[in-house]
Protein backbone atom coordinates (compact mmCIF):
# COMPACT_ATOMS: atom_id res chain seq x y z
CA UNK A 1 0.00 0.00 0.00
CA UNK A 2 0.99 3.67 -0.51
CA UNK A 3 2.60 6.07 1.93
CA UNK A 4 -0.51 6.99 3.49
CA UNK A 5 -1.10 9.63 6.20
CA UNK A 6 -3.19 7.91 9.20
CA UNK A 7 -2.78 11.23 11.31
CA UNK A 8 -0.16 13.72 12.35
CA UNK A 9 1.31 14.83 15.36
CA UNK A 10 -0.15 17.88 16.84
CA UNK A 11 2.24 20.78 16.33
CA UNK A 12 4.59 19.08 13.71
CA UNK A 13 5.68 19.79 10.28
CA UNK A 14 2.77 18.25 9.13
CA UNK A 15 0.33 19.64 11.44
CA UNK A 16 1.65 23.37 10.07
CA UNK A 17 1.84 22.13 6.38
CA UNK A 18 -2.11 20.96 7.03
CA UNK A 19 -1.38 17.60 6.03
CA UNK A 20 -4.27 15.51 6.83
CA UNK A 21 -5.09 11.41 7.49
CA UNK A 22 -6.13 10.20 3.89
CA UNK A 23 -3.05 12.15 2.08
CA UNK A 24 0.02 10.23 0.61
CA UNK A 25 3.56 11.08 0.72
CA UNK A 26 4.29 10.40 -2.95
CA UNK A 27 8.19 11.06 -2.50
CA UNK A 28 10.75 13.26 -0.97
CA UNK A 29 13.13 14.72 -2.84
CA UNK A 30 12.34 12.96 -5.51
CA UNK A 31 12.62 9.63 -4.07
CA UNK A 32 9.64 7.09 -4.05
CA UNK A 33 9.69 5.71 -0.25
CA UNK A 34 9.22 1.97 -0.52
CA UNK A 35 9.01 2.04 3.79
CA UNK A 36 9.35 3.63 7.10
CA UNK A 37 13.40 3.04 6.50
CA UNK A 38 13.51 5.90 3.46
CA UNK A 39 11.35 7.25 5.42
CA UNK A 40 13.37 8.21 7.85
CA UNK A 41 16.84 8.24 5.95
CA UNK A 42 15.33 10.59 3.61
CA UNK A 43 14.25 13.48 5.75
CA UNK A 44 17.84 13.18 7.49
CA UNK A 45 17.97 16.93 6.01
CA UNK A 46 17.99 20.29 6.75
CA UNK A 47 16.41 20.94 3.52
CA UNK A 48 14.15 19.21 1.72
CA UNK A 49 10.87 18.93 -0.85
CA UNK A 50 8.15 16.71 -0.39
CA UNK A 51 5.35 15.13 -2.52
CA UNK A 52 1.94 15.05 -1.19
CA UNK A 53 -1.17 14.01 -2.83
CA UNK A 54 -4.64 14.93 -1.36
CA UNK A 55 -7.52 13.56 -0.72
CA UNK A 56 -9.06 15.53 -3.00
CA UNK A 57 -6.57 14.12 -6.08
CA UNK A 58 -4.30 17.14 -6.89
CA UNK A 59 -0.46 16.98 -6.29
CA UNK A 60 1.29 19.95 -3.74
CA UNK A 61 4.96 20.05 -4.00
CA UNK A 62 6.39 21.16 -0.55
CA UNK A 63 9.95 22.54 -0.26
CA UNK A 64 11.03 23.06 3.55
CA UNK A 65 13.64 23.47 5.81
CA UNK A 66 13.81 21.90 8.94
CA UNK A 67 16.48 20.71 11.88
CA UNK A 68 18.26 17.89 10.24
CA UNK A 69 17.21 15.57 12.53
CA UNK A 70 13.57 16.96 13.14
CA UNK A 71 11.03 14.59 12.05
CA UNK A 72 7.93 15.94 9.56
CA UNK A 73 5.00 14.21 11.86
CA UNK A 74 3.54 11.99 9.92
CA UNK A 75 1.96 8.55 11.17
CA UNK A 76 1.25 5.85 8.71
CA UNK A 77 -1.33 3.33 7.99
CA UNK A 78 1.61 0.71 7.62
CA UNK A 79 5.37 0.72 7.96
CA UNK A 80 5.94 -0.88 4.26
CA UNK A 81 4.50 1.38 1.15
CA UNK A 82 4.55 -1.19 -1.09
CA UNK A 83 4.19 -4.43 -0.48
CA UNK A 84 4.96 -7.05 2.94
CA UNK A 85 6.94 -9.73 2.41
CA UNK A 86 4.94 -12.95 2.67
CA UNK A 87 5.77 -16.01 4.73
CA UNK A 88 6.88 -18.45 2.79
CA UNK A 89 7.17 -21.34 5.31
CA UNK A 90 3.91 -23.62 6.36
CA UNK A 91 5.16 -24.72 9.45
CA UNK A 92 3.63 -26.98 11.58
CA UNK A 93 3.30 -24.70 14.56
CA UNK A 94 2.03 -21.90 12.76
CA UNK A 95 -0.30 -20.21 14.74
CA UNK A 96 -2.37 -18.44 11.36
CA UNK A 97 -2.82 -22.04 10.01
CA UNK A 98 -4.96 -23.08 12.95
CA UNK A 99 -7.64 -19.99 12.90
CA UNK A 100 -10.98 -20.45 12.37
CA UNK A 101 -12.71 -18.21 9.33
CA UNK A 102 -14.59 -15.07 10.38
CA UNK A 103 -11.87 -13.26 12.52
CA UNK A 104 -10.34 -10.03 11.31
CA UNK A 105 -8.31 -9.99 8.15
CA UNK A 106 -5.26 -8.85 9.39
CA UNK A 107 -5.32 -12.34 11.66
CA UNK A 108 -4.62 -14.26 8.60
CA UNK A 109 -1.77 -12.59 7.28
CA UNK A 110 1.52 -14.60 7.07
CA UNK A 111 4.25 -12.05 7.01
CA UNK A 112 7.98 -12.57 7.12
CA UNK A 113 9.42 -9.26 6.03
CA UNK A 114 13.12 -8.16 7.98
CA UNK A 115 11.51 -4.30 7.29
CA UNK A 116 8.70 -4.77 10.07
CA UNK A 117 11.49 -6.83 11.72
CA UNK A 118 13.83 -4.04 11.95
CA UNK A 119 10.84 -1.42 12.27
CA UNK A 120 8.78 -3.10 14.82
CA UNK A 121 10.51 -6.29 16.44
CA UNK A 122 8.10 -8.82 14.34
CA UNK A 123 9.74 -12.21 13.67
CA UNK A 124 11.76 -13.55 10.71
CA UNK A 125 12.66 -16.95 9.62
CA UNK A 126 15.13 -15.71 6.96
CA UNK A 127 13.78 -18.51 4.27
CA UNK A 128 12.69 -15.27 1.60
CA UNK A 129 15.68 -13.53 2.48
CA UNK A 130 17.48 -12.23 -0.79
CA UNK A 131 20.87 -10.92 -1.69
CA UNK A 132 19.23 -7.47 -2.51
CA UNK A 133 17.41 -7.64 0.78
CA UNK A 134 21.20 -8.15 2.68
CA UNK A 135 22.78 -5.70 0.21
CA UNK A 136 20.41 -3.05 1.78
CA UNK A 137 20.85 -4.34 5.39
CA UNK A 138 24.34 -4.54 4.98
CA UNK A 139 24.43 -1.18 3.37
CA UNK A 140 22.40 1.01 5.99
CA UNK A 141 23.48 -1.31 8.58
CA UNK A 142 20.33 -2.04 9.57
CA UNK A 143 19.35 -3.96 13.04
CA UNK A 144 18.85 -5.02 15.19
CA UNK A 145 16.28 -8.11 14.20
CA UNK A 146 14.37 -10.73 15.73
CA UNK A 147 14.81 -14.30 13.94
CA UNK A 148 12.70 -17.24 14.45
CA UNK A 149 15.14 -20.28 14.53
CA UNK A 150 13.39 -23.11 16.09
CA UNK A 151 16.31 -24.88 15.53
CA UNK A 152 19.82 -25.05 13.88
CA UNK A 153 19.87 -28.40 12.78
CA UNK A 154 19.07 -28.32 8.97
CA UNK A 155 17.16 -31.33 8.31
CA UNK A 156 14.79 -30.53 11.26
CA UNK A 157 14.65 -27.36 10.28
CA UNK A 158 13.28 -27.74 6.49
CA UNK A 159 10.44 -30.43 8.40
CA UNK A 160 9.06 -27.84 10.70
CA UNK A 161 9.13 -24.93 8.90
CA UNK A 162 8.25 -27.01 5.28
CA UNK A 163 10.24 -25.27 3.51
CA UNK A 164 13.84 -26.43 1.76
CA UNK A 165 15.21 -23.28 2.40
CA UNK A 166 14.95 -23.34 6.38
CA UNK A 167 18.05 -25.55 6.47
CA UNK A 168 20.55 -22.33 5.40
CA UNK A 169 19.37 -21.31 8.88
CA UNK A 170 23.52 -20.77 10.17
CA UNK A 171 24.43 -19.83 7.13
CA UNK A 172 22.30 -16.54 6.97
CA UNK A 173 23.33 -16.04 11.20
CA UNK A 174 26.35 -16.55 10.05
CA UNK A 175 26.47 -13.33 7.64
CA UNK A 176 24.63 -11.46 9.91
CA UNK A 177 27.32 -11.81 12.58
CA UNK A 178 30.17 -10.72 9.83
CA UNK A 179 28.01 -7.97 8.54
CA UNK A 180 27.88 -7.25 12.52
CA UNK A 181 24.14 -6.67 12.68
CA UNK A 182 23.39 -7.83 15.83
CA UNK A 183 20.01 -9.97 16.45
CA UNK A 184 17.54 -11.76 19.01
CA UNK A 185 16.29 -14.99 18.29
CA UNK A 186 13.29 -16.79 19.18
CA UNK A 187 12.45 -20.82 19.88
CA UNK A 188 9.22 -21.74 19.66
CA UNK A 189 9.53 -25.18 21.66
CA UNK A 190 7.13 -28.17 20.15
CA UNK A 191 7.42 -31.80 21.84
CA UNK A 192 8.62 -34.33 20.42
CA UNK A 193 10.71 -32.00 17.69
CA UNK A 194 13.69 -29.55 19.09
CA UNK A 195 13.38 -30.00 22.76
CA UNK A 196 15.92 -31.99 24.82
CA UNK A 197 18.73 -32.99 22.23
CA UNK A 198 17.73 -31.19 19.84
CA UNK A 199 17.22 -28.02 21.82
CA UNK A 200 20.81 -28.36 23.52
CA UNK A 201 21.99 -28.43 20.10
CA UNK A 202 20.46 -25.39 18.77
CA UNK A 203 22.00 -23.55 21.73
CA UNK A 204 24.98 -24.48 21.46
CA UNK A 205 24.86 -23.39 17.64
CA UNK A 206 23.59 -19.70 18.67
CA UNK A 207 26.02 -19.78 21.85
CA UNK A 208 28.76 -19.96 18.95
CA UNK A 209 27.94 -16.85 17.75
CA UNK A 210 29.06 -14.65 20.47
CA UNK A 211 28.03 -11.13 20.64
CA UNK A 212 26.05 -10.95 17.26
CA UNK A 213 23.09 -12.91 19.63
CA UNK A 214 21.67 -10.55 21.63
CA UNK A 215 18.97 -12.73 23.30
CA UNK A 216 17.60 -16.09 23.18
CA UNK A 217 13.55 -16.54 23.91
CA UNK A 218 12.27 -19.74 24.31
CA UNK A 219 8.49 -19.99 24.13
CA UNK A 220 5.63 -23.34 24.58
CA UNK A 221 4.13 -24.09 21.40
CA UNK A 222 0.42 -22.58 21.33
CA UNK A 223 -2.42 -25.18 20.32
CA UNK A 224 -5.80 -24.04 19.74
CA UNK A 225 -8.60 -26.57 19.32
CA UNK A 226 -9.16 -25.80 15.66
CA UNK A 227 -5.53 -27.28 15.27
CA UNK A 228 -6.31 -30.61 12.61
CA UNK A 229 -2.94 -32.42 12.94
CA UNK A 230 -1.60 -33.44 15.55
CA UNK A 231 0.88 -31.52 18.28
CA UNK A 232 1.82 -32.14 21.79
CA UNK A 233 1.85 -29.40 23.90
CA UNK A 234 4.60 -28.67 26.72
CA UNK A 235 3.26 -30.20 29.93
CA UNK A 236 5.18 -30.32 33.27
CA UNK A 237 8.28 -32.52 33.02
CA UNK A 238 9.23 -30.62 29.85
CA UNK A 239 9.01 -27.32 31.02
CA UNK A 240 11.24 -28.39 33.91
CA UNK A 241 13.72 -30.28 31.36
CA UNK A 242 13.80 -27.00 28.73
CA UNK A 243 13.92 -24.94 31.96
CA UNK A 244 17.05 -26.80 33.37
CA UNK A 245 18.75 -26.97 29.82
CA UNK A 246 18.59 -23.50 29.61
CA UNK A 247 19.97 -22.39 32.32
CA UNK A 248 23.09 -23.66 31.10
CA UNK A 249 23.18 -20.93 28.29
CA UNK A 250 23.50 -17.09 29.62
CA UNK A 251 21.51 -15.52 26.75
CA UNK A 252 18.71 -18.24 26.65
CA UNK A 253 15.38 -17.23 28.86
CA UNK A 254 12.64 -19.20 28.80
CA UNK A 255 9.20 -17.41 28.86
CA UNK A 256 7.24 -17.46 31.62
CA UNK A 257 4.63 -19.48 31.01
CA UNK A 258 7.45 -22.04 31.45
CA UNK A 259 8.00 -21.37 34.85
CA UNK A 260 4.10 -21.98 35.34
CA UNK A 261 3.49 -25.33 33.66
CA UNK A 262 6.61 -26.65 35.76
CA UNK A 263 5.01 -25.16 39.32
CA UNK A 264 7.81 -22.91 39.81
CA UNK A 265 8.44 -19.24 41.30
CA UNK A 266 8.72 -16.70 38.29
CA UNK A 267 13.24 -15.75 38.32
CA UNK A 268 14.19 -12.29 39.76
CA UNK A 269 14.71 -9.88 37.47
CA UNK A 270 18.64 -10.82 37.33
CA UNK A 271 17.69 -13.78 35.18
CA UNK A 272 16.02 -11.89 32.26
CA UNK A 273 18.87 -9.45 31.81
CA UNK A 274 17.44 -6.57 29.81
CA UNK A 275 13.82 -8.04 29.70
CA UNK A 276 14.67 -7.82 25.40
CA UNK A 277 12.05 -9.96 24.49
CA UNK A 278 9.27 -9.30 26.83
CA UNK A 279 6.67 -9.12 23.99
CA UNK A 280 7.14 -12.77 23.75
CA UNK A 281 6.26 -13.35 27.47
CA UNK A 282 9.55 -13.39 28.80
CA UNK A 283 9.36 -11.74 32.26
CA UNK A 284 6.44 -10.01 31.79
CA UNK A 285 5.18 -11.05 35.23
CA UNK A 286 8.54 -10.54 36.67
CA UNK A 287 8.26 -6.75 35.35
CA UNK A 288 4.71 -6.47 36.26
CA UNK A 289 5.53 -7.57 40.12
CA UNK A 290 8.37 -5.42 40.33
CA UNK A 291 6.63 -1.63 38.95
CA UNK A 292 3.57 -2.62 41.58
CA UNK A 293 6.38 -2.58 44.34
CA UNK A 294 7.97 0.24 43.59
CA UNK A 295 4.52 2.18 44.41
CA UNK A 296 3.94 3.65 47.80
CA UNK A 297 0.38 2.63 48.29
CA UNK A 298 -1.99 4.62 50.98
CA UNK A 299 -3.35 3.28 53.98
CA UNK A 300 -6.71 3.85 53.65
CA UNK A 301 -9.06 4.92 50.91
CA UNK A 302 -12.61 7.89 52.31
CA UNK A 303 -14.72 5.75 50.61
CA UNK A 304 -15.31 1.56 49.46
CA UNK A 305 -13.94 0.85 46.12
CA UNK A 306 -13.98 -2.43 44.78
CA UNK A 307 -11.80 -3.48 41.51
CA UNK A 308 -11.47 -6.62 39.34
CA UNK A 309 -8.83 -7.80 37.41
CA UNK A 310 -10.08 -9.66 34.48
CA UNK A 311 -7.05 -11.57 33.41
CA UNK A 312 -5.38 -13.56 31.31
CA UNK A 313 -4.80 -17.61 32.73
CA UNK A 314 -0.57 -17.24 32.14
CA UNK A 315 -1.23 -13.84 34.28
CA UNK A 316 -2.97 -15.11 37.38
CA UNK A 317 -0.51 -15.36 39.86
CA UNK A 318 1.12 -12.45 39.08
CA UNK A 319 -2.34 -10.40 39.95
CA UNK A 320 -3.00 -12.70 42.81
CA UNK A 321 0.50 -11.20 44.36
CA UNK A 322 -0.96 -8.10 43.60
CA UNK A 323 -4.59 -7.75 44.60
CA UNK A 324 -3.26 -9.45 48.48
CA UNK A 325 -1.54 -6.11 48.62
CA UNK A 326 -3.55 -3.46 47.55
CA UNK A 327 -6.07 -5.20 49.82
CA UNK A 328 -4.75 -4.16 52.73
CA UNK A 329 -5.52 -0.94 51.86
CA UNK A 330 -8.39 -0.23 54.24
CA UNK A 331 -12.27 -0.03 52.36
CA UNK A 332 -10.16 -1.15 49.13
CA UNK A 333 -11.50 -4.56 47.57
CA UNK A 334 -9.72 -6.30 44.67
CA UNK A 335 -10.55 -10.00 42.95
CA UNK A 336 -8.91 -11.67 40.15
CA UNK A 337 -10.85 -13.46 37.64
CA UNK A 338 -8.57 -15.18 35.04
CA UNK A 339 -10.76 -15.53 31.53
CA UNK A 340 -10.69 -18.80 30.28
CA UNK A 341 -10.50 -19.56 26.67
CA UNK A 342 -13.49 -21.47 25.48
CA UNK A 343 -13.02 -19.72 21.67
CA UNK A 344 -9.43 -21.49 21.43
CA UNK A 345 -9.29 -23.93 24.06
CA UNK A 346 -8.06 -24.45 27.35
CA UNK A 347 -4.63 -24.90 26.09
CA UNK A 348 -4.44 -20.74 24.98
CA UNK A 349 -3.71 -18.90 28.48
CA UNK A 350 -2.32 -15.23 27.10
CA UNK A 351 -4.46 -12.24 27.23
CA UNK A 352 -3.91 -10.96 23.31
CA UNK A 353 -6.06 -13.79 22.05
CA UNK A 354 -9.43 -13.60 24.55
CA UNK A 355 -11.92 -12.84 22.76
CA UNK A 356 -15.05 -10.24 23.87
CA UNK A 357 -17.48 -13.59 24.32
CA UNK A 358 -15.14 -14.96 26.70
CA UNK A 359 -14.37 -11.91 28.52
CA UNK A 360 -18.49 -11.33 29.14
CA UNK A 361 -18.55 -14.66 30.39
CA UNK A 362 -15.85 -13.79 33.00
CA UNK A 363 -17.20 -10.97 34.05
CA UNK A 364 -20.40 -10.91 34.18
CA UNK A 365 -21.26 -11.91 37.47
CA UNK A 366 -18.57 -9.68 38.80
CA UNK A 367 -19.91 -7.23 41.34
CA UNK A 368 -17.39 -4.45 41.35
CA UNK A 369 -16.91 -0.49 40.73
CA UNK A 370 -14.28 -1.14 38.15
CA UNK A 371 -13.25 -4.13 35.78
CA UNK A 372 -9.29 -3.82 34.68
CA UNK A 373 -8.63 -5.31 31.22
CA UNK A 374 -5.17 -4.81 29.46
CA UNK A 375 -4.93 -3.09 26.52
CA UNK A 376 -3.75 -6.02 24.50
CA UNK A 377 -7.49 -7.72 24.55
CA UNK A 378 -7.91 -4.90 21.78
CA UNK A 379 -6.46 -4.57 18.45
CA UNK A 380 -4.22 -1.87 18.56
CA UNK A 381 -5.45 2.03 17.89
CA UNK A 382 -9.06 0.70 18.46
CA UNK A 383 -11.52 -0.97 20.53
CA UNK A 384 -12.04 -3.88 18.54
CA UNK A 385 -11.40 -7.69 20.32
CA UNK A 386 -10.15 -10.74 18.16
CA UNK A 387 -13.76 -11.70 17.27
CA UNK A 388 -14.52 -8.24 15.83
CA UNK A 389 -16.85 -7.06 18.57
CA UNK A 390 -16.09 -4.03 20.33
CA UNK A 391 -15.36 -2.34 23.88
CA UNK A 392 -19.29 -1.20 23.79
CA UNK A 393 -20.50 -4.31 23.10
CA UNK A 394 -18.89 -5.87 25.91
CA UNK A 395 -20.29 -3.25 28.06
CA UNK A 396 -23.61 -3.45 26.22
CA UNK A 397 -23.81 -6.85 27.34
CA UNK A 398 -22.84 -6.65 30.53
CA UNK A 399 -23.52 -3.47 32.33
CA UNK A 400 -20.02 -3.46 33.80
CA UNK A 401 -17.75 -0.18 33.99
CA UNK A 402 -14.68 -1.56 32.11
CA UNK A 403 -11.16 0.54 32.75
CA UNK A 404 -8.68 -0.56 30.14
CA UNK A 405 -4.76 -0.08 31.47
CA UNK A 406 -3.86 1.40 28.35
CA UNK A 407 0.13 0.32 28.49
CA UNK A 408 -1.21 -3.34 28.57
CA UNK A 409 -1.64 -3.94 32.35
CA UNK A 410 -0.08 -0.50 33.41
CA UNK A 411 0.50 -0.83 36.98
CA UNK A 412 0.55 3.09 37.28
CA UNK A 413 -2.44 3.50 36.23
CA UNK A 414 -4.16 1.14 38.30
CA UNK A 415 -2.61 3.31 40.83
CA UNK A 416 -3.68 6.76 39.78
CA UNK A 417 -7.16 5.30 39.90
CA UNK A 418 -7.05 3.98 43.44
CA UNK A 419 -5.05 7.65 44.22
CA UNK A 420 -8.54 9.53 42.81
CA UNK A 421 -10.62 7.61 46.12
CA UNK A 422 -8.12 8.48 48.65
Amino acid sequence: MPAVVSSVVQGSIADELEIEEGDILLSIDGEKLLDMIDYRFLCKNEFITIEIQKKNGEIEEIELEKDFDEDLGIVFECAVFDRVKPCLNNCIFCFVAQQPKGLRKTLYIKDDDYRLSYLQGTYITTTNLSESDKERISRLHLGPFYISVHTTNPDLRVKMLRNPNAGKIMDNLRWFKENEIPFHTQIVLCPGYNDGKELRRTLEDLSSLGEAVLSIAIVPVGVTQFRQSELKTVNALIAKETIEIASNYPKACCSDEFFLLAGQDIPSADYYGNFSQLDDGVGSLRTLMDDFDTFELPDRLEKKLAIAFACSVAAESAFKYISSKLNRIKNLYTSVHPVKSTYWGKNITVAGLITSEDLINAIININADYIIVPSIMLKPYSDLFLDGNSLEYVINKTGKNIFVAENNYSVCEVIDLINEHV
